[in-house]
């Protein structure tokens, strides 16, 4: 039986951009062996929210650790793993049993966790102890602990499993990790409070956000030196690799804009004004269109990448950071961390008459202070859908 979402109030967009639409859904049919679900970290809960994607509702939520923020999915099988920045340890969570299976000690204030694209490995930087912490994801043990920078926030490994990029906050350092012979390969200064990191998918290039600076540095992988400082916004808090690798989206929190990388020329191109303290993006699989929290305005910005304009805002919750695609692209989950809850945007064809092709579907309540979100979709006994 096909299930519907009856939504009957109608509201303007911020800005007079358009109308938010409320309308009865229906929700996709789904085999009966198929899952998907999102996972959101809430710090002051201690706990997982789960949300089951296939109808919208919440499933019972997850205790973890104190202080949960960072949280990753494996891509080869069914785990989710929460790093607990209060107790210093890693929750497995079974994503076929929603359960945690295992706990795994890390050192200081770990906030972040990268998995290994061979989903054998996870690397957590601790910014209190000033180390990498390597585990084992099979055999579910601590492979090595590894000497780095000062404050460290980050660990990014690249595509193709060979490097680690440690982004050092306190010393203006990155700390670049050979990940077979689990050695630091080089330091090297870069600009002011680095902190997010993406690697290109040819694992030849890094790029880190500077804070402090206003600057993105560009790295070379295969030599392991600086190759340029991009000037962007000021407090650039967030980068989004565009799934083709050729363009990367900086967030300037604190000039209310994105700018536009040129990945292959270390150029930046366009800037745009986006919102009010931008914080994060997440770009569609087909690299048509950017989707941005402002947190300064409680809105979502979408953006036409191919167009190079804003074409939309959408009101959310209060503070929205952290955001997530479902795995057919046509929802779009936000993490409202002062309201506590969880927007979902609907994407679809717009129907006669109407303005828009989105619309509010639902607000899921979740936790206190939610933090991070990562979507998971398989069939059960099967590894993930990728």
């Amino acid at each position: 039986m096909r299930k519907f979402l009856l939504i009957v109030v109608l509201l303007p967009i911020i800005g007079g951009l358009g109308w938010w639409y409320f309308r009865e859904t229906a929700l996709p049919n789904y085999g009966p062996a198929y899952r998907e679900y999102a996972y959101v970290t809430n710090g002051k809960s201690n706990n997982v929210s789960v949300i089951d994607l296939r109808t919208f509702q919440l499933a019972p939520s997850i205790r973890v650790g104190s202080a949960p923020t960072g949280v990753a999915a494996n891509p080869k099988k069914n785990e989710i793993y929460v790093v607990n920045s209060g107790s210093n340890n890693v929750s497995v969570i079974n994503a076929e049993r929603n359960a945690v299976v295992a706990t795994l000690g890390v050192q200081g204030h770990p906030y972040f966790i990268d998995v290994s694209h061979d989903g054998q490995r996870a690397y957590v930087a601790n910014s209190g102890s000033n180390t990498l912490s390597v585990i084992d994801l099979e055999r579910r043990i601590t492979l090595g602990t590894i000497r780095v920078g000062n404050g460290p926030g980050l660990a990014r490994v690249s595509p193709d499993d060979a490097t680690v990029v440690v982004s050092n906050r306190d010393d203006n350092t990155i700390s670049v990790i050979d990940a077979k012979q689990l050695r630091t390969r080089a330091t090297l200064t870069i600009c002011e409070h680095p902190e997010d990191t993406v690697i290109l998918p040819d694992s030849s290039q890094a790029f880190v956000a500077c804070t402090g600076s206003s600057q993105i540095a560009a790295i070379d992988l295969k030599k392991d030196h600086v190759l340029a400082l991009l000037d962007v916004g000021k407090t650039p808090v967030s980068l989004t690799l565009k799934p083709d690798g050729g363009e990367l989206v900086s967030c300037n929190f604190d000039s209310d804009s994105i700018s536009m990388i040129e990945t292959y020329s270390d150029e930046v191109g366009n800037s745009s004004l986006i919102g009010q303290h931008p914080a994060h993006a997440v770009v569609t699989l087909d690299n048509s269109r950017l989707y941005v929290t402002n947190f300064g305005s409680d809105s979502v910005a979408v953006y036409d990448i191919d167009l190079g304009k804003r074409i939309a805002t959408l009101p959310v919750g209060r503070h929205p950071d952290s955001l997530a695609l479902s795995q057919n692209q046509n929802y779009i989950l936000v993490v409202d961390t002062e309201s506590g809850d969880v927007t979902v945007i609907q994407k679809r064809k717009p129907r006669k008459l109407e303005p828009t092709e989105y619309s509010l579907l639902t607000m899921i309540p979740v936790g206190v202070q939610p933090n991070a979100i990562v979507v998971k979709a398989f069939m059960m006994g099967r590894p993930a859908l990728r």
